[in-house]
């Protein structure tokens, strides 16, 4: 802030204003100086690059979330792009800015912190425009927590984030028999003992789990796992229950889904349990503290609190 600019990163490509002021030459700039770059990442750095130099212009106004001091300081644009490597060779396109506030991040509704966290560097703020407009004027800003649909909807996709990286991983990392152990270690911190069939056919049962060390006593629960994402139909589910007697259980967890005919096999077999991945990821969340090491390293994860959306029957 005591710069009194803003600044972009992008320190390979050069001097911008040498480029043709069009988004192509700035495409091509751009592809030719990060090779790595991945095709879909290409034509977003260079419009924002190009927005910086071309569209931006004398009076307009901006905002930059700071993680140093958590605060949202906004300013209005004083100055055309300048290229400045001496200054700061990471960030050398620059623009000069008259700070006008700095605002702390609670006075903004859930939803306009979570519109300025874009993933990208600069962006256009659209949904929640006024509550900056208000803060820069001097106006109270008083957003409701409770009437905040985004803060239901940054939970949901937390959680969703969480889901995907956990599937993915596994199927990814643990592969077939590899698969088989990763679930007879979470029924063990669900209090069973296990024990893996090796490796090779195994007749339709890859784990057997039970209750009391030896193995004897009821209930004996056969598993079947499947590291595969696709769907699990009837015959392999019924192949799976064939396996189990009248006194057993039977246990089917897959990666993917299982199909409606699957589904509605099992509904009618009060000892037969369908565990999709989904539901194998709520098992893990809910028994991930007690994982051993070598699965903790391969599922890293930490435990956060995010914001309930509570509605209006569950705040009565």
């Amino acid at each position: 802030m005591k710069q009194k600019r803003i600044a972009l990163g992008w320190s390979d490509i050069g001097n911008l204003a040498a480029l043709s002021p069009d988004r192509e030459a700035f495409k091509a700039k751009i592809a030719h100086c990060y090779p790595n770059a991945k095709p879909g990442a290409i034509p977003n750095y260079a419009g924002q690059l190009f927005r910086f130099v071309h569209e931006m212009t004398h009076g307009d106004l901006v905002a930059y979330p700071s993680k140093l001091d958590r605060k949202i300081h906004l300013g209005r644009v004083k100055g055309d792009y300048q290229y400045d490597p001496d200054q700061n060779p990471g960030f050398p396109h620059t623009r000069s800015v008259e700070w006008l506030r700095e605002v702390p991040r609670t006075r903004f509704s859930q939803g306009a912190l979570y519109e300025i966290g874009s993933a990208m560097s600069l962006f256009q703020i659209k949904n929640y425009a006024e509550e900056f407009h208000a803060a820069i004027d001097g106006k109270p800003i008083t957003p409701s927590v409770e009437q905040d649909e985004t803060v239901s909807l940054v939970a949901e996709e937390i959680e969703e984030t969480t889901r995907d990286f956990i599937l993915k991983t596994l199927a990814q990392q643990l592969k077939g028999h590899a698969f088989a152990h990763f679930v007879g270690h979470l029924l063990q911190r669900m209090g069973y003992h296990t024990r893996i069939s090796p490796k090779g056919p195994d007749g339709g049962v890859d784990i057997i789990a039970h209750k009391d060390e030896l193995g004897f006593e009821p209930p004996i629960v056969k598993v079947q796992v499947k590291s595969s994402e696709g769907s699990i139909g009837n015959p392999q589910v019924a192949e799976l229950y064939g396996n189990v007697s009248a006194q057993e259980f039977g246990l089917f967890v897959t990666l993917g889904v299982f199909t409606s005919q699957a589904l509605g096999f099992a509904k009618s077999k009060p000892n037969l349990r369908l565990i999709n991945g989904d539901e194998l990821v709520h098992l893990v969340l809910a028994h991930y503290d007690r994982f051993d090491s070598a699965y903790k390293s391969l599922l890293p994860l930490r435990q956060i609190y995010i914001p309930d959306a509570v509605s209006d029957e569950e705040g009565q």
